[in-house]
């Protein structure tokens, strides 16, 4: 950028934030004669940190401090000082907001409706009514429109990863070739692995003095957890990773698929050992085990089962409640035997299938993951309810299933995600690294 440029964009970030400062200043002066002497609630909403052209405020900060220290406590997780804590939140913000920015100058958007629909598919996942989840997120002292904002953040950031990151990742012939023939040549069978992580980010071109300072603070996390200390507490007072305020857990995974690293670092570990410091380009990790279970591997048989659907999506024109009707309608039809389905999907459905009746072919588990408890427990020839994707709502029939060997295309498939997935973690934690350390960052000392 020219330099007149800059200096012109300097002058309106200062303008703008002395600005602001001077309505938090008149903000207090009111708030300070309306409230009663002895209102400690009181927050004075001046700035705590400006990233780039935008601002944090302290309230924004005060809240979702509250709303972390809540879900860290209901989850029965140890929580550090109000001021470790507060120093995280405001790290963790600070990394969403440069990504929240990429994405908003590259006019990636979640709209309304693509909004509802996700958080419906919450609901159902915790077998809730969407009402009652609405509920449930009040009662755990969250207002549901915040959540609702908070959700279409993790949403837009995580197509934004899948644009910048996943999409650039690159698979070579040879690298299939390599894993299957390990995955032929392991005596050990598929097992998943339940982790957790604190990472200490090491800065972009960072000085030797830096790189010490870093290791030398990891190995003293290390100590800590290896003299009895809570891992999920010094994960949130810490970690510098996006599971870090969630007290560090990534939850349960495929080992085959965890980045190389880390499948090395826990080899030998038993459930609920620690490992020990490892390091790669984004910084120094610690992983604790804390369960192992076997999983099917990818060269066993599979059941697949040949199905066929139609898809009623939702539009400007047709609303949720419109499509499940529609498909409802349907499936009477159907059932009282008075239409054929390769019709009626050539007729109604928005899918490129129904070309050929809603003939979607033989599905593996996972090819369309909405589909796979259909899939395992439908009636051959009988329909399904309306089932929602993120495509729109389904009618699904089930023609036939059968169990076969994967074929050697499918594994180089499978094995082809397998590997995808082990490099994905490690792509996105440099990606986020780069962005956090490219963005103008000023944090505000707070007043005494």
């Amino acid at each position: 950028m020219p330099k007149v440029q800059t200096m012109k964009r300097f002058v309106l970030l200062s303008l703008f934030c002395a600005l602001a400062q001077l309505s938090a200043i008149a903000q207090t002066k009111i708030s300070t004669n309306i409230a009663t002497p002895t209102d400690q609630s009181l927050v004075i909403n001046g700035i705590a940190v400006v990233v780039n052209d935008e601002v944090i405020t302290r309230q924004e900060v005060a809240e979702r401090t509250l709303m972390i220290e809540r879900r860290l406590t209901s989850q029965g997780t140890a929580l550090p000082s109000r001021d470790e804590l507060k120093r995280q939140v405001i790290e963790r913000m600070i990394v969403d907001r440069v990504q929240l920015q990429m994405a908003r100058d590259s006019g990636l958007k979640v709209d309304d409706s693509m909004l509802d629909r996700a958080l419906s598919r919450m609901a159902e996942q915790n077998k809730l009514s969407l009402q009652n989840f609405r509920d449930q997120v009040e009662r755990e002292g969250t207002s549901y429109a915040k959540f609702r904002e908070e959700i279409r953040s993790d949403i837009i950031m995580q197509r934004l990863r899948e644009r910048e990151v996943d999409s650039k990742i690159q698979v070579s012939e040879s690298e299939l070739d390599n894993y299957l023939q390990a995955q032929k040549a392991s005596a050990v069978g598929s097992q998943e692995v339940e982790l957790s992580h604190i990472l200490i980010r090491i800065p972009e071109n960072a000085t030797p003095d830096v790189l010490t300072k870093q290791r030398l603070r990891a190995e003293s996390v290390l100590q800590q957890i290896r003299s009895g200390g809570d891992f999920s507490k010094l994960a949130v007072t810490y970690s510098d990773s996006a599971e870090g305020l969630k007290g560090g857990s990534l939850g349960w995974r495929p080992q085959e698929r965890l980045p190389q690293l880390f499948i090395d670092a826990i080899a030998n570990l038993k459930q609920g050992e620690v490992s020990a410091l490892i390091k790669s380009s984004a910084g120094f990790h610690i992983l604790k085990l804390t369960g192992k279970r076997n999983a099917t591997p990818i060269a066993e048989g599979v059941m697949q089962a040949h199905v066929r659907h139609i898809l009623i999506k939702i539009s400007p024109t047709v609303t949720e409640e419109q499509a499940k009707h529609k498909l409802i309608d349907l499936k009477q039809r159907l059932t009282n035997h008075a239409a054929n389905f390769a019709d009626l999907a050539k007729s109604f459905s928005n899918d490129s299938s129904a070309s050929k009746g809603g003939d979607l072919g033989w599905l593996y588990p996972g090819d369309v993951p909405e589909f796979d408890s259909i899939i395992a427990n439908l009636p051959i020839g009988q329909f399904s309810d309306p089932i929602q994707s993120s495509a729109g709502f389904h009618l699904v029939e089930v023609l036939e299933r059968k169990t076969d060997e994967v074929s050697g295309e499918r594994q180089r498939q499978v094995a082809r995600q397998v590997i995808r997935d082990r490099k994905r973690d490690e792509a996105t934690l440099e990606w986020v690294r780069q962005l956090r350390d490219q963005a103008y960052v000023d944090i505000r000392p707070e007043d005494k």
